[in-house]
Parts: structure tokens; C-alpha cells; sequence
């Protein structure tokens, strides 16, 4: 295992100090998270050439942070993805958890805006929120914890740990974007990617899954062999042009509560792969259709973000499934434990 330390970051616009946390290990790894939003600021791999290369995107300035709107490499919640109306039903009661997408839905929360508590733990970072009763109309004081640790495999784990001392509901994700061959204002469209799931639930008009769940089969959703992204997102399929391009749920293949895998992508400049694994029953794949809507002009180094400049994979229960009860449950019962796992593996493909 390596090195944790802290350095400055800046400070918001309301004062507050933001402090990132740098996790190194023997391998010329390197990542950077913040204690404001639970962020991870930067990822630095060595690609085929042994070059360090930054492979997730975001900001160089936390004022960037807090005016963009992409959610890159926060912490989101109390409930990633999206709730229809921003309501739901539990226990004979209307909960209303407020509309900030399109005046339609309620996506992601405010966790992303929020300071974590922060210590180092030996070789982990642990970042705490607690969420008071009711913040965004959510029910219970939610404590929350979560763990980033490194390993000298280049393995970058995050365990996320909750309590709430009433009944709720919780979706968590990390919202980290991607992109294999750095920080060049490519696109991810020429990156090879297979994925794990043989099933997606598929989306109405305003991004709110319908119920029905549609099997990949001879669609432009498969990537059960390695495919390039972008070697279908433009065919005339329903749900990409609702999406425009890739941003469902994939059904991941695999038992409920295990570690499992979601895929694997490899950048097509730097030979950099990623493969990933969650103990969650689905992922949230997207493509980076909307990047260039930032409401940030430039991503790190001044690069200008280009659309699908980057992917997600947002590890996650399925959207709206607090209005699907045919859906995995989101209950957090007063006083249980929430339990999630993510963990990404990095590598060259000139490594043996």
C-alpha cells in the first residue's frame, strides 16, 4: 500500500477551506480527492509508454466546482439518477424531494456541494457527511461514510457505509468521468468497452424508466465482446435518440450484494484500461452526451470538454425505483447498515 497526505485546494465562495487528499502507491499511481463533494479531482496512471496520464476529468479551481453542473467525480445523493416529479410514496406518505432537472425530475442531490469531515485512516481517506433530518425532504439523520483506499495493484476502492435512525431511502454513486487517453479534449467514441450486463431498463421522453426491462440482444446496447463506443450511438434506435447517445441503466449480470463486474474499457491512444466491479445491481453507462453544455467553460489544463469527452459508470441501484416496487428496493430501514463497494482496476496494455 502507499502514502496518504493533504494539501489546499482554495476556498469556496463562502470561505470555507477545501482540502484535497493525494492517495500514491508504488506503482506511479496517483489520486487526488476532495473533501467537498467527496471528489475525485484526478486520477494519474502510467499508460504503454510509461507516461503519467490524468484519466478522469474535472477541474483545476473549486469555484469550477461549484458552478459546473456535471457532477464530475462527486459523491451523489441522497438518491443518485433521477426520481420522477421528485416524489415518492412510503408508508401512506407523500414525500417531496424537489425538481431540479428540466423541471421535471429530482436528479443526484446535493451531496456533491456538500464539505465532508475528513481524516486519514493509515493508507485510506475517510470522508463523513451527515445529512439532517429532512434535507431535501428526505426522511432521518443519515450518517454516511466513506472509504478511498489504493493498493500498489492499482486498485482504487470505495466503500460507502450509512445509517439513519429512521426509515429512508439511499442511492449512492461515485459520478466520476472518464476518459482513457487524458486530458486531450478527445472524445471517447474510439475506446473499446465490453460490459456486463445483458439487460437494460429502458426510459421514457423524460429520462424516467418505463418498467419494462428490454434484453440487449441485437441492439446497440450490447458490449457483452469488446466494441467501441461510438460504433453505434448515432443508429436509429428509440433509446438513443431519447438520451442522445448512451445514458441507461445496464442490469448487471451477477448476485446481489457480491463484488461484480460491470466491464472494461481501454483507451485507444494510451493503451490505459479500466475495469470495474460493484457490489450494486446496476450501473448507469453514460456516454458524456451533454459535456458541452457545461455551465464551466474549461475542464483541467483549459481543455474544453467536448460532447462524450468523457464516460460514467455510475454504480447504482435503478432510477425511480422508489416508484417501481418491481425494482430492487432503496429502503433503508431505521438503525441497517447501507453497504456499498466500488472498486476500479487500472493498467497498461503493454503490462504482463
Amino acid at each position: 500500500m502507499g502514502n496518504v497526505f493533504a494539501e489546499e485546494f482554495g476556498c469556496t465562495k463562502a470561505g470555507k477551506n477545501v482540502t484535497a487528499f493525494i492517495l500514491e502507491n508504488d506503482s506511479g499511481m496517483k489520486v487526488r480527492i476532495l473533501d467537498y463533494g467527496g471528489t475525485i479531482q484526478s486520477i494519474v496512471v502510467p499508460d504503454k509508454d510509461s507516461k503519467p496520464t490524468d484519466v478522469a476529468l474535472g477541474y483545476d479551481d473549486i469555484l469550477s466546482y461549484e458552478t459546473g453542473n456535471c457532477y464530475y467525480g462527486a459523491i451523489v445523493g441522497r438518491y443518485a439518477n433521477r426520481i420522477a416529479n421528485g416524489r415518492f410514496f412510503y408508508n401512506g406518505r407523500e414525500y417531496d424531494v424537489g425538481i431540479n432537472e428540466g423541471g421535471k425530475n429530482h436528479l443526484h442531490g446535493i451531496f456533491s456541494q456538500r464539505i465532508f469531515e475528513s481524516r486519514i485512516d493509515k493508507d485510506e481517506l475517510v470522508l463523513k457527511y451527515l445529512s439532517p433530518d429532512m434535507e431535501e425532504g428526505y426522511p432521518g439523520n443519515l450518517s454516511l461514510t466513506v472509504r478511498y483506499s489504493l493498493s500498489n495493484d492499482n486498485e482504487l476502492a470505495i466503500l460507502y457505509t450509512a445509517f439513519s435512525d429512521k426509515d429512508t431511502v439511499v442511492n449512492l454513486t461515485n459520478h466520476s468521468y472518464f476518459n482513457l487517453n487524458g486530458q486531450d479534449g478527445s472524445t471517447i467514441l474510439e475506446h473499446k468497452m465490453m460490459l456486463n450486463s445483458r439487460e437494460f431498463t429502458e426510459i421514457d421522453e423524460s429520462m424516467i424508466p418505463t418498467g419494462k426491462i428490454t434484453s440487449v440482444a441485437n441492439t446497440p446496447f450490447d458490449f457483452s465482446r469488446e466494441t467501441t463506443v461510438g460504433s453505434r450511438i448515432n443508429e436509429a434506435h428509440r433509446q438513443l435518440r431519447i438520451a442522445g447517445g448512451y445514458d441507461h441503466n445496464m442490469i448487471l449480470s451477477g448476485k446481489a450484494g457480491e463484488l461484480k463486474l460491470i466491464g472494461n474499457v481501454t483507451g485507444d491512444k494510451t493503451g490505459i484500461s479500466m475495469t470495474a466491479y460493484t457490489t450494486e445491481p446496476a450501473v448507469q453507462f453514460y456516454s458524456g452526451n451533454f459535456m458541452d453544455g457545461d455551465t464551466t467553460t474549461y475542464g483541467k489544463g483549459k481543455i474544453r470538454y467536448p460532447k462524450c469527452g468523457g464516460f460514467c459508470f455510475e454504480a447504482q441501484h435503478y432510477p425511480d425505483s422508489v416508484n417501481h416496487p418491481e425494482f430492487p428496493d432503496t429502503l433503508l430501514e431505521a438503525g441497517e447498515e447501507y453497504r456499498q463497494m466500488t472498486l476500479y482496476k487500472f493498467k497498461s496494455r503493454e503490462e504482463k
